[in-house]
C-alpha cells in the first residue's frame, strides 16, 4: 500500500444517505457559522454586521446511465459525507439541495449544492 502521509489534495468521495455518487470534480464545502460585512460610513469604518451562515457541501457529478438526476432536486433531509484526500471527513446533516440541476451533456456532468445548519469537519 502506498504511503499517503503527505497527500493533501486530489482523491475525494461523496455519499448521500450512504449512497455513493460519481464525483467528477470541484468538490467544495463551508463549515462557517457566520458571515460578516464591514459597515462603512462616509466618515469612517463603523464596525461590522454579523448574520448566520448556512454551511454547504457542493460538487460536480457524473450523470451515469442508471442515475435519476431529478432525485437530487427532491433531497430535503439527507446526510452528506465527503471524504477528502488529506484524511478529513466533512459531514452535513439534515441537508437540502439548492438550485436546479442542469446536465451538461458534453461531459455528462451536473452541479449539486446542499445546504444545512449543521456541516462539520472531522
Amino acid at each position: 500500500m502506498a504511503d499517503t502521509t503527505n497527500r493533501l489534495a486530489g482523491v475525494a468521495y461523496l455519499s448521500v444517505d450512504g449512497q455513493n455518487y460519481m464525483l467528477s470534480g470541484d468538490l467544495s464545502y463551508s463549515v462557517s457559522k457566520v458571515s460578516r460585512e464591514t459597515l462603512v460610513g462616509q466618515d469612517r469604518v463603523h464596525g461590522y454586521s454579523e448574520k448566520p451562515h448556512a454551511g454547504f457541501i457542493a460538487g460536480s457529478f457524473r450523470d451515469a446511465g442508471g442515475l435519476t438526476v431529478a432525485n437530487f432536486n427532491a433531497m430535503t433531509n439527507v446526510s452528506v459525507v465527503a471524504e477528502l484526500a488529506n484524511g478529513k471527513t466533512i459531514v452535513g446533516r439534515n441537508m437540502w439541495t439548492v438550485d436546479a440541476q442542469e446536465v451538461k451533456t458534453a461531459e455528462s456532468t451536473f452541479e449539486v449544492k446542499w445546504e444545512s445548519i449543521s456541516v462539520e469537519e472531522a
